[in-house]
């Protein structure tokens, strides 16, 4: 019988975190009422200060009205455990402490045998190193993590939950800014979409979007035409941009049309910035985990530069949809995918089964607790996906080619 478990939240937000934490109570609840459940704050710096909540019996009876919200009501933050002098410059952590000690002696102190990570690679990860250190110290911890990232690109997971949600609120934030596109003459609007390393999130926006346009009528007698509505170019990071080519298409879109309207990954093209900015002897600004600060260097402000200028655009809109998609209640579609993964989440950890849940690529897409040593991100967007390359068909954008074969660390 577990005794204790714990459940956090970490990383950047995503449309599920809310929906997952009230999974995983009423799961206890109905398998194993006399568990005691509680949360830290704020992920893993409630963990180091010892902060959390206590799911009382009315939580337990209400826990359901979790679902009708986004975000995570008991709190987020970007730590990162191994990274010591960052733990330390925020208070994290005294000068000489090891915080993976910290977290496992809170662990030990709190009495806490299942700990429930919700978030990405990082997240997951740093969990399972926790567990290992535990393990050497006599404290047995099981954990079990649930794939959190509006990226969708864990390996080897098919599906991160929240993604689908994040995909169809782009998509709804994208039907206002478009209508944008005759607010001035020869209008550029740039669309950038989150995704450092996978354009999954972008690919899926845009064929959200476009869905949503099928179901419209138009009246091009008066200017209210599919054309001016339409996505004139998608961009990702795993394929490279032309810059002269796709200028030289979309210009006669714009002579033709009177607008143009791009979505962009935000880690689209950053290695050319990044080189740029480095030749320039500008330094890049990063993170804890050793990534560009995108919203630094600012990838749709670059794209709607050096695009404005070849396109002869009179005025440039840059909108990003981000925290308006990865802040949202999560759709029916995610809804179910949570209630499968938070399900078996718990049946796992009350059988002592230590892993990340979900659809295991490698596995025949099987759902199941996933070893911690086979989890990375990165997981890159396969270019040749037949609903893309139909896509780009249908938009005359020319065709990137296929994927790379080997995904690259990514942000949690």
């Amino acid at each position: 019988m577990v005794q204790k478990v714990a459940l956090l939240t970490a990383g950047g937000f995503a449309p599920c975190l809310s929906a997952a934490i009230a999974g995983l109570i009423e799961r206890y609840t109905e398998l194993s009422p006399q568990t005691e459940i509680i949360a830290y704050a704020h992920g893993y710096q409630g963990l180091l200060r010892g902060e959390h909540f206590t799911i009382t019996d009315e939580v337990r009876r209400s826990a359901g009205l979790l679902r009708e919200f986004g975000g995570s009501p008991i709190g987020n933050s970007r730590v990162k455990l191994t990274n010591v002098d960052d733990l330390v410059k925020r208070g994290l952590v005294h000068p000489g402490e090891d915080p993976l000690k910290v977290a496992a002696d809170r662990l030990t102190a709190d009495g806490v045998e299942v700990l429930h990570t919700i978030g990405g690679d990082d997240t997951n990860t740093t969990a399972a190193d926790l567990a290992a250190y535990l393990a050497e110290h006599d404290h047995g911890l099981t954990v079990v993590g649930l794939p959190k990232t509006i990226d969708n690109d864990v390996v080897p997971i098919r599906q991160s939950l929240g993604a689908w949600t994040a995909a169809e609120m782009g998509a709804r934030f994208a039907q206002n800014i478009v209508g944008e596109h005759n607010s001035n003459s020869r209008m550029l609007i740039v669309h950038e979409v989150m995704g450092r390393n996978c354009g999954w999130l972008t690919a899926a926006t845009a064929r959200a979007y476009r869905n949503w346009l099928d179901t419209r009528e138009w009246l091009p007698e008066i200017g209210l035409s599919r054309e001016a509505w339409e996505v004139h170019g998608v961009y990702l990071p795993e394929g490279h941009i032309d810059l002269d080519a796709e200028a030289e298409r979309l210009r006669a879109v714009m002579d033709r049309v009177g607008n143009v309207t791009i979505f962009l990954s935000e880690g689209a093209g950053v290695d050319s910035i990044v080189a740029e900015l480095e030749a320039s002897g500008q330094e890049v600004p990063r993170d804890p985990f050793g990534h560009v600060k995108l919203d630094k260097i600012n990838p749709g402000a670059y794209f709607g530069k050096e695009f404005a200028a070849r396109l002869g655009a009179e005025k440039v809109m840059v909108q990003k949809s981000g925290y308006y998609s990865r802040s949202a209640a999560a759709n029916a579609d995610d809804l179910a995918l949570i209630q499968r993964c938070t399900d078996l989440a718990v049946d796992c950890a009350l059988r002592g089964e230590a892993g990340v849940i979900g659809e295991d690529t490698e596995r025949g897409d099987e759902l199941r607790a996933i070893e911690f040593d086979r989890i990375r991100g990165g997981k890159p967007f396969d270019l040749g996906t037949d609903w893309y390359v139909e896509m780009l068909d249908k938009l005359g954008q020319q065709h990137p080619g296929k994927a790379p074969s080997r995904p690259d660390e990514d942000v949690d």
